[in-house]
């Protein structure tokens, strides 16, 4: 076995001999697979399965508070083991399809799978050896249903699955916003010959046309112009080829343009039309562009009139012709561009080649309707997409021609969009793309590589008790510093690239090492110490003016946030000073006016009448959720506004996450009067009574991704007919959402504790953005509002 992953596959690139990758990193967790599924095209073969994941999970459980003597933490932080499920994907060449048949014979546990379902047209080929390798029964399932249910799936849960192709770009990749209705949509299918669906529902598609010149049109022609046989020879050619030797363009006909009927010169006017020349040699490269272009053109008018009979903009595109290949993916481009004059554009998917065994899984699957959930791709597990092109360097060219993987988790929760989005369709969480700024991109993949021994220290500081954790560590450090490396080079692998996608990976990489919440302990230390000085904070605001204890409270919200232990600057400052508090965070804040200063308008807003529910998003544990966020909310229950507070459901940096705020909010509770009343209908009533709800986001992320929340929350937020929306953090209001439009007024306040970032922004290291906003057309009222002072 150990020649087979040692070494590449020659798939017409340069393969590195170095590259190693172990079985057991390819086939992960086979020892509990439960489910499969296999789709064998003519050159390349795609595994799938389903198995169960063990990894640990950092759960608290609040102490009797009757008995908690002085100096005895708030709550108790334990490391627990869960099973988690998750679908692996795996794709091959068929050279590899026997070995990699016995590995699974040799590791597979799971004696109750009988069945494995099939598609593809080398279903039947390797039928027999499948069976008699795995003993298991193959069940062959229809093509293109498969076909169309793993592009449904991919495109429901997959963030930035479809791109546009744009060639020479800073960014080849453009990619696209996941609508929230994926429907209807055309799939454009070029294997051997081209099939159109029209596809308009999990279960309704048709087969609406097709063309017999195809790939295999491509492949067979090609081979015997060039005498090249190999698939991806073919295309190598094509990419060093000039079409214009071989092709009849309607200058060569006519001089020039032809005006009156809108050609250009260059258009070809005939494929092949120069290769009758007499006495005249073409070289194989030439040739094969020009086959490449004439197929192209030929299926991208096809697809154009197919959009337009159906009255379609979305037209995806894949099959083995597609492939990732640079040089087809731009002819295709061009030929849609120029027969819908850019009214439609050509999309690809970053999966397409996985697209039939998900779809054979999931027809295996269906009495467990996988659609009943929402999924995730596991950056850690997973390759990303890899582009085939020859400049590339040779670490990249050989995993493309080796193995990939995808890996899909199951999430806890249903995800879907807030419901306040003004429009859902055209959101996009990320404020900057870095896959397209260079500048930006380096800086924050130094800065991530920067901050990783901290993480690391932090992660192993986590779990004193176990001492294999600095063992785990290093291999944690080991990964992402390989995932940083690859995104250096290959920015678009896991679609765009943003600080969330970075903040995400990292995430996925410390879960894969079982470190689910290396900041527990800082954020138990802090919190239980804020704690301390909350009846004291409420006390000094209570003695204010109504329009002094509102600055106050903003200020107070801002200076909270500055306790962010994502932020180097400030992680920095709390690890040599640890008396570092709070009022020393309200002296670093800048003065007014703030780099983005909206606080005169939202003060006009306060003295008009209270909002129906404010929906916060709430960011750190400890000074900024106690001491900043409470006695903000405190006011707006006291003004007469519902108040929704959504945390995150799983940790992420020192974040709080709804587990630890509800221990959090019961000790308030205990402490202050106005929260104890509103505590008391949150238990003791049923929705909409109770003034403060707590609800999880769905997020696991430092950010927020406002098209992908928990269905409860997005169900509470209806309800209560939320009119106020507010996003707290560096995170949650700057690197995302800074542009979301919402159908209600928000509040989006951060303070920059990044130096880079606030010069960027035009500020400096602490600057604060105060952004109170609302949507065009709504109106607000500032009548005479008597404002409630808070006992």
């Amino acid at each position: 076995m150990t020649e087979l992953w040692s070494s590449g596959v020659d798939s017409g690139h340069s393969m590195d001999k170095s590259i190693t990758l172990p079985p057991d990193e390819i086939f992960r967790n086979l020892e509990n697979a439960k489910r499969f599924a296999i789709d064998i095209g003519g050159s390349l073969t795609k595994l799938a399965y389903y198995s169960t994941v063990q990894h640990k999970v950092a759960k608290v459980r609040s102490f009797d508070h009757t008995a908690k003597t002085e100096g005895d933490p708030l709550y108790e932080i334990s490391m627990q083991e869960e099973m988690s499920a998750r679908l692996h994907f795996i794709k091959f060449e068929n050279a590899y399809i026997e070995t990699c048949l016995d590995f699974i014979k040799d590791h597979l546990v799971n004696t109750d799978t009988k069945v494995i379902k099939a598609t593809g047209g080398g279903a039947h080929k390797f039928k027999d050896l499948i069976e008699k390798k795995l003993k298991l029964r193959v069940d062959k399932e229809d093509e293109m249903t498969c076909l169309i249910k793993g592009c449904n799936f991919v495109l429901r849960n997959i963030t930035h699955e479809a791109f546009v192709y744009v060639k020479h770009a800073d960014s080849e990749f453009r990619f696209q916003n996941t609508h929230p209705d994926i429907f209807p949509y055309l799939l454009i299918n070029i294997g051997s010959g081209v099939s159109i669906f029209k596809v308009e529902s999990e279960d309704t598609f048709e087969r609406v046309g097709g063309s017999s010149i195809g790939g295999g049109t491509f492949w067979g022609l090609g081979a015997l112009l060039t005498k090249t046989k190999r698939f991806d020879e073919l295309l190598q050619l094509a990419s060093k080829g000039q079409h214009t030797n071989v092709d009849m363009l309607v200058k060569d006909i006519y001089g020039g343009s032809y005006g009156s009927l809108g050609l250009t010169g260059d258009l070809i006017a005939s494929s092949f039309g120069k290769s009758a020349t007499p006495d005249k040699e073409f070289s194989k490269e030439d040739m094969a562009k020009s086959l490449l272009h004439m197929i192209s053109n030929d299926i991208g008018q096809l697809a154009c009139l197919y959009a337009r009979l159906h009255n379609l903009t979305r037209v995806y595109f894949g099959g083995f012709f597609i492939r990732g290949h640079p040089v087809t993916m731009h002819t295709i481009t061009y030929s849609i561009n120029f027969f819908t004059k850019g009214e439609v554009q050509a999309l690809f998917l970053r999966h397409e080649g996985y697209l039939g065994t998900i779809g054979a899984f999931l027809k295996g699957a269906e009495e467990d309707n996988p659609n009943q959930y929402s999924w995730g791709e596991n950056y850690a597990g997973s390759s990303g997409l890899m582009s085939t092109s020859p400049d590339l360097n040779p670490m990249q060219r050989a995993r493309s021609g080796t193995f990939d993987m995808l890996e899909m988790d199951r999430l806890e929760r249903q995800l879907v969009n807030l419901p306040l989005l003004q429009d859902p369709s055209s959101y996009i969480p990320d404020t900057v793309d870095l896959s397209e700024d260079a500048l930006a991109r380096e800086y924050w993949l130094y800065c991530f590589e920067e901050a990783l021994d901290g993480v690391v220290k932090r992660a192993v500081a986590s779990q004193p008790d176990l001492p294999e954790a600095a063992e785990r560590a290093e291999k944690f450090r080991h990964k992402y510093q390989h995932k940083l490396q690859t995104l250096r080079h290959q920015p678009f692998a896991y679609g765009s690239l943003t600080v969330r996608s970075l903040l995400d990976t990292r995430e996925h990489c410390l879960n894969e090492f079982n470190f689910p919440d290396p900041y527990s302990k800082i954020k138990q230390g802090e919190n239980d110490m804020a704690l301390k000085y909350f009846q004291k904070a409420v006390k000094s605001l209570g003695e204010l003016s109504w329009e002094q204890r509102q600055f106050a409270l903003v200020r107070g919200l801002l200076a909270g946030n500055v306790f962010d232990w994502g932020a180097k600057a400030v992680s920095d400052v709390l690890e040599s000073d640890p008396e570092f508090g709070f009022e020393h965070a309200k002296l670093q804040l800048e003065e007014r006016p703030w780099l983005v200063d909206a606080y005169d308008q939202w003060l006009e807003r306060l003295k008009g009448p209270p909002h129906k529910c404010a929906l916060f998003f709430v960011d750190n544990s400890g000074i900024d959720i106690i001491l900043g966020v409470f006695p903000f909310v405190r006011e707006l229950i006291c003004r007469g506004t519902e108040v929704v507070l959504a945390s995150n459901s799983s940790p992420a940096l020192n974040d709080v996450t709804n587990s630890e705020l509800q221990i959090l909010t019961e000790r308030i509770a205990a402490m202050d009067l106005v929260i104890q009343i509103v505590m008391i209908c949150f238990f003791c009533f049923p929705i909409p009574e109770d003034r403060l709800t707590l609800v999880q986001s769905g997020s696991s992320s430092p950010c927020l991704d406002l098209s992908r929340l928990d269905k409860v929350l997005a169900g509470v937020v209806r309800e209560r007919h939320v009119d106020l929306v507010i996003i707290e953090g560096m995170g949650r209001a700057i690197h995302t959402n800074y542009y979301a439009i919402l159908s209600c007024e928000s509040l989006k306040m951060a303070v920059i504790k990044n130096s880079w970032l606030a010069d960027r922004l035009g500020g400096k290291l602490f600057s604060v953005v105060f952004k109170y906003e609302v949507p065009p057309g709504h109106k607000t009222t500032t009548l005479d509002h008597v404002p409630v002072t808070p006992s």
